[in-house]
Parts: structure tokens; C-alpha cells; sequence
């Protein structure tokens, strides 16, 4: 039950235009602040950082993934995104590059793993 009350409160805010403001309170709803908390943790900060700190971190992140999407739409396959057109776009950033490589080599890695286990076990 619980779970069908939050895809609902998901389904309100993509109906409100997509801009994750919650009209009744005037706010947006935190999508990443606990991933967050964890990695800024990670990266040295206190292990409850302030809440303020949090939702700037939290803001630009959603910008950045607004922009990156807007921009990968306009690209390749019009109002398509797809992983080709990221990593277009990312090319001339040497550390995002590199880190994007490297999870979806990690992810063919993944995949492989995956597939060889299930011939294993289910002998396909």
C-alpha cells in the first residue's frame, strides 16, 4: 500500500508540469538528498551535512541533468535521448569522459556476467 501512495505522489508531481514544485507548500521534493547526504559523507563532509548544503547540491544537480537532457534531445535523435548522444556531449570533459567509459564498460561487464550465470544455472 505504501508503495502505491508514493508512485501516486510521483504521478501528482509530473502532472504539475514537470518542475517538481509542490503547489500546496510551495517547495520541491527532494529526489536525491539522502544519495547525496551519503556521498558528501564519502567526499569528507560531516556525516549529517546541513540540510541548506544538501538542497544547493541537490538544485545543481537537477539543473545539470535538466541541461545535459535538453541538450541531448536536440542532438542525434530529435526529442530522443541515448547514450551516444551523451557521451557526445561530455567528449571534450576528459574526467567525465573517462568516467563514463568506465561505467559502460562496467555495465557490459555486468551484462556478460549476468547472461553467463543464467546459462548456468537455467542451461539455455
Amino acid at each position: 500500500m505504501a508503495e502505491e501512495e508514493d508512485d501516486a505522489g510521483f504521478d501528482e508531481e509530473l502532472d504539475e508540469g514537470g518542475n517538481g514544485v509542490d503547489s500546496a507548500h510551495g517547495r520541491r521534493k527532494r529526489l536525491f538528498s539522502k544519495e547525496l547526504r551519503c556521498m558528501m559523507y564519502g567526499f569528507g563532509d560531516d556525516q549529517n551535512p546541513y540540510t541548506e548544503s544538501v538542497d544547493i547540491l541537490e538544485d545543481l544537480v537537477i539543473e545539470f541533468i535538466t541541461e545535459m537532457t535538453h541538450k541531448a534531445m536536440s542532438i542525434g535523435r530529435q526529442g530522443r535521448v541515448q547514450v551516444e548522444d551523451i557521451v557526445f556531449l561530455i567528449r571534450k570533459d576528459p574526467r567525465k569522459f573517462a568516467r563514463v567509459k568506465d561505467l559502460l564498460t562496467m555495465n557490459e561487464e555486468l551484462k556478460r556476467a549476468r547472461k553467463a550465470f543464467d546459462e548456468a544455472n537455467y542451461g539455455s
